[in-house]
């Protein structure tokens, strides 16, 4: 974890705009890190990609960004399913993955699973150099060994908890806190 990234109470869920200025702000220093010309935004739906979209025009990235679906790579689609999504998404990787930097963004970054699985899938389309993590907020409580390169915000919920991001008609983020009928 970034000693300068906050970590707050679920009591005081912070503004999600600010939190996305935190996370554009360390995107774009991970993209100094490697050559332009071969890194690239990949988003995961929902929440990643809608982050992913505004963060490739914020900060001026030509082409549409990259995707992935990863609820059929999660090894715990036997119990979640889709969902309750009935219109999932498909995936769509625009670029050569062999070779190149990714930035998978995500939302919440909560037991790994979500990652683990997006990870899966990147290697279906080729072996890239390097994949970092950024996300939104860390909420805890990891399953696997995953950890985010950028974290806008370190919030730990319990498991009944869950963060709903959302992308207003404006093209704004809301943040709210819900119960969580599934746990990731």
């Amino acid at each position: 974890m970034a000693s300068d990234t906050p970590v707050h109470s679920p009591g005081e869920l912070p503004d999600a705009e600010t939190l996305y200025a935190r996370l554009l702000a360390g995107v774009k220093q991970e993209f100094s890190k490697t050559p332009s010309e071969k890194t690239w935004l990949v988003g995961i739906h929902s929440g990643g990609a809608w982050l992913a979209e505004r963060l490739q025009r914020d900060l001026g990235l030509e082409g549409n960004v990259a995707t992935l679906n990863v609820s059929f790579y999660r090894d715990d689609f036997h119990r979640i399913g889709l969902h309750g999504n009935s219109q999932a998404q498909p995936s769509s990787i625009n670029f050569p993955v062999a070779g190149a930097h990714v930035i998978l963004v995500d939302d919440v970054l909560y037991t790994g699973r979500t990652i683990r699985a997006a990870m899966n899938e990147l290697f279906d389309y080729g072996r890239p150099d390097s994949i970092r993590l950024a996300v939104l907020l860390d909420r805890g409580g990891r399953e696997l060994p995953v950890a985010a390169c950028v974290v806008a915000a370190h919030i730990p919920l319990p498991p009944e908890s869950a963060f709903v991001l959302s992308r207003l008609d404006n093209g704004n983020f809301s943040l709210a806190l819900e119960k969580d009928s599934v746990h990731e």
